[in-house]
């Protein structure tokens, strides 16, 4: 059923997409398998948008059809959320990189496994970064990048946040579709993801959660 979802995601086919999803929930279906389907097709239609086989018209569609899944699956999850906040984390998409349907998963993730999320957005700059940090005393910051202009973003984001004095109170975490270890070394964060799982698992390691 889930490989069902994945293609009718990326075929853009909504109401199929919202049909598979109710029937998986209906049917007693974990939500986070619904929200990985989800995950699989937004990879897919993300490299195909950096080999210029998609287009900024569907991923917006492929948010916009997110956004309605995830209408489904939050009520669901959040029978399962924590009562407290489990801690707070702050999450952008690092300066000249727009995309934000990654960022969004992770934020939902985060949001549904209990933790309250602070969104900056997209083509956030690093003092916006440390004036947010400054602002809302954060447990955990999280850089999102798609483009591999990004990496310099994290590394320029994450040194003004030493510059700034605040390195050490916090953790930082980067993810998206080409960052790996060696992003994480150059960029100095403390851990990367590869989905939004390992997001929300570093987020609980970090917070005790």
């Amino acid at each position: 059923m889930s490989q069902a979802l994945v293609e009718a995601f990326v075929d853009m086919r909504e109401d199929e997409v919202l049909q598979i999803s109710n029937e998986m929930l209906d049917g007693g279906a974990d939500p986070l398998e619904v929200l990985e389907g989800c995950r699989q097709a937004l990879e897919i239609i993300g490299q195909r948008f950096e080999e210029g086989e998609a287009y900024v018209p569907e991923l917006v569609m492929a948010g916009e059809i997110m956004g309605q899944v995830t209408v489904l699956v939050r009520p669901r999850l959040e029978q399962e959320a924590p009562l407290e906040p489990l801690g707070k984390i702050l999450m952008g998409t690092v300066e000249g990189d727009i995309h934000d349907i990654g960022k969004e998963v992770v934020v939902f993730m985060l949001d549904a496994n209990g933790f309250e999320v602070v969104d900056l957005g997209v083509d956030v700059s690093p003092a916006d970064f440390v004036a947010k940090i400054q602002e809302t005393q954060p447990d955990v910051v999280g850089l999102s990048g798609l483009l591999t202009l990004a990496f310099d973003s994290m590394k320029e984001t994450v040194d003004a946040i030493q510059a700034a004095g605040l390195r050490d109170g916090v953790k930082i975490m980067i993810g998206g579709a080409p960052v790996d270890e060696h992003v994480q070394e150059y960029a100095d964060a403390d851990a990367w993801g590869a989905d939004a799982m390992q997001a929300v698992s570093l987020a609980k390691e970090w917070t005790g959660g």
